[in-house]
């Protein structure tokens, strides 16, 4: 659903921004034209496939494009950017900025912000299987001969898709955005085609058949609403790459190209199940000729693969935001390009994602079983978006209570309303997202909660470094040529690795150096604000680096930023000094013992600091200290 910021100096226009969006930004929601009518209609729901529910069906799709999409994300929500940035963790840092003062609430929209974040791996995980899927079951359209084979094709293609994480995508990038040209031109050239054979459809562009259908149908309305919502996911993307592409880009892409192709290709499959409700087996790609339908099950797995590559990546890129604000233990990450910072690889990640992926096509093994399991993810979090949107507005904007409530109620009530309706599908399938959201939320909030108890626990034992330093340069140990680094996570306290070191070396560096890395609830830190220099006298400096939850973690760069300051760094004299906790899960003293052991199993395999930060290994020294809790 997002993917990586780019470093490039060189602007680029609107329409190539625009271009670039459509493989990105778009990829998503423009394959669900592939399965959200057949699921629609699908026996399961029970909704009989004639005039009158076909066109509001239709009309229910294209005004849910117009309201959820073109109102509430591209009109509003993307104007919520934080220092131009979005996506959920983006706007969960700005939305508990904005409500500091009151801690109990923004307590609470921590919690809610971080399911919301959670269930975005619910939907990495079913969007590409349910749109890889789909997109080769078109074979079996063409003849049932390929009907076995759906499923291995399937898996074979989606392996192959994780394996070449690994490359990046640089090399093939460029050529995503004319690919999703050629695709949302054939959504909307496919569907006049329809449209002019059935014009009737049109009808479906009067709100009303919709509004009768849910005023009539009821309860039948209300369980369709969940199939409904396929047709919007995915659009999440479009706020959480605005940091990518920025807002008129994306903008720009929806209207000119991406929404009038959806509207087209929706209506058009209306038209062709007015003519023939049989159809209805596989309406998009019973839309073309014979002779078309194996171009486009190539051309369709191609788009889905590159709508897969998009929320692969965004499912990296939210990882590293998490790992950097909190809330995920350090991980290795690859960075894959050298011009583009946030084309980034982390093989536990890619690895854990794959497994999920797989396990979910052979569990549900078509693209109607995994709809059933796929809204409750995607309505999940575009409900959580709307609830941070809402204290943005408020307590950011500071516009007055009615006219918050004015620009978010609605969206509340028709978010509220498509999650109630897939909650129905529990059972069916949607227990998948909502088990892997709850497996997230226990990680990070453990984590998160953990390292809370962690830092308490070594701030009441921690000695002031000044005091400490006064009295140990009264009669100083044995000073020694070179640099020592050591990292601390309070920059007003000794750090361990400094104790153990003056207990075990009985020495100290000519110049001591005590670094603090520090994350803020911002994307972005300009390199010119990232360091704070303080000299504490006897060669001993405070070091205090500031960085937003998308820039890149790099030690060496950083201290380069210290030049300004007089204070340069030779490789082969500065050693790096890091402390290694080594946990003891103790019960009643925090969490509970099973939290403290998932805890304390998250901090072993955590990634080394050193490799984390891409330090030299040869220049570093590492104290483990026990700690319980």
């Amino acid at each position: 659903m997002t993917t990586s910021s780019t470093t490039s100096s060189k602007p680029r226009s609107i329409s190539g921004l625009a271009l670039a969006a459509l493989g990105v930004v778009y990829g998503d929601i423009g394959t669900s034209p592939l399965y959200t009518v057949k699921t629609v209609f699908d026996p399961t729901i029970g909704l009989p496939c004639d005039q009158i529910n076909i066109l509001s069906i239709v009309s229910l799709i294209v005004w849910s494009l117009t309201i959820v999409v073109s109102v509430k994300y591209v009109a509003l929500i993307l104007r919520a950017d934080n220092r131009g940035e979005g996506g959920i963790m983006a706007l969960l840092a700005l939305a508990t900025s904005f409500v500091g003062d009151k801690p109990r609430l923004r307590g609470v929209l921590m919690i809610t912000g971080l399911f919301g974040a959670a269930l975005f791996y619910g939907d990495g995980v079913i969007t590409p299987a349910i749109s890889v899927l789909s997109a080769v079951e078109g074979l079996s359209t063409a003849t049932d001969v390929f009907t076995p084979f759906v499923v291995p094709i399937t898996l074979v293609i989606l392996i192959g898709v994780f394996v070449l994480q690994s490359r990046g995508t640089s090399d093939i990038g460029f050529v995503f955005g004319p690919i999703m040209v050629l695709w949302f031109a054939t959504l909307a050239i496919s569907g006049a085609i329809n449209i002019a054979h059935h014009p009737g459809v049109l009808r479906a562009l009067n709100p009303l058949y919709g509004i009768e259908f849910i005023l009539h149908q009821r309860w039948l309305a209300f369980v369709a609403l969940g199939a409904v919502v396929l047709a919007l996911t995915g659009a999440e993307a479009l706020y959480a790459d605005l940091g990518h592409f920025g807002a008129r880009p994306i903008r720009f892409a929806w209207f000119m190209g991406v929404f009038p192709a959806l509207a087209l290709n929706y209506m058009g499959q209306g038209a062709l199940l007015l003519e023939s409700p049989k159809t209805i087996e596989n309406p998009f790609f019973l839309m073309f000729p014979a002779w078309a339908l194996y171009p486009m099950v190539a051309l369709s797995t191609v788009a889905t693969v590159i709508a897969s590559q998009a929320v692969i990546t965004g499912t990296y890129s939210m990882t590293k935001q998490a790992i950097q604000l909190g809330f995920l233990p350090r991980m290795r990450i690859v960075y894959t390009s050298a011009r583009e910072i946030g084309q980034i690889y982390i093989p536990f990640v890619n690895w854990l994602v794959m497994a999920a992926v797989l396990a979910a096509v052979l569990g549900f093994r078509s693209s109607s079983a995994l709809g059933t399991a796929y809204g409750v993810a995607v309505t999940g979090t575009m409900l959580i978006t709307t609830i941070l949107t809402f204290f943005v507005v408020r307590n950011g904007w500071h516009v007055n209570l009615g006219l918050a409530l004015a620009a978010t109620g609605a969206f509340f009530i028709i978010d509220v309303t498509f999650f109630s309706a897939n909650l129905l599908k529990i059972a069916e399938g949607g227990w998948f997202p909502i088990l892997i959201g709850i497996a997230m939320f226990l990680v990070m909030s453990t984590w998160k909660h953990g390292r809370a108890i962690m830092f308490e626990h070594r701030r009441q034992e921690l000695m002031p470094l000044e005091p400490f330093l006064d009295s140990l340069l009264e009669n100083p140990p044995t000073r020694v040529h070179g640099t020592a680094v050591f990292l601390s996570a309070d920059p007003q306290g000794v750090p361990h690795a400094l104790l153990h070191n003056l207990a075990h070396n009985k020495i100290l560096h000519e110049r001591v150096i005590f670094l603090t890395i520090l994350t803020e609830e911002v994307p972005w830190i300009a390199p010119g604000e990232r360091m704070q220099v303080s000299d504490l006298g006897h060669g001993c400096y405070r070091i205090t680096a500031r960085l937003g939850f998308k820039d890149e973690v790099a030690l060496l760069p950083l201290l380069d930023l210290c030049k300004p300051y007089g204070m340069e760094f030779e490789l082969l004299e500065t050693s790096y000094f890091v402390s290694r906790d080594v946990l003891v899960a103790t019960p009643g003293m925090g969490m509970a013992v099973w939290r403290e052991k998932l805890f304390a199993t998250m901090m072993r395999n955590a990634s080394n600091m050193a490799e984390f930060l891409k330090l030299p290994p040869n220049r570093v020294i590492e104290l483990g200290t026990q700690i319980e809790i």
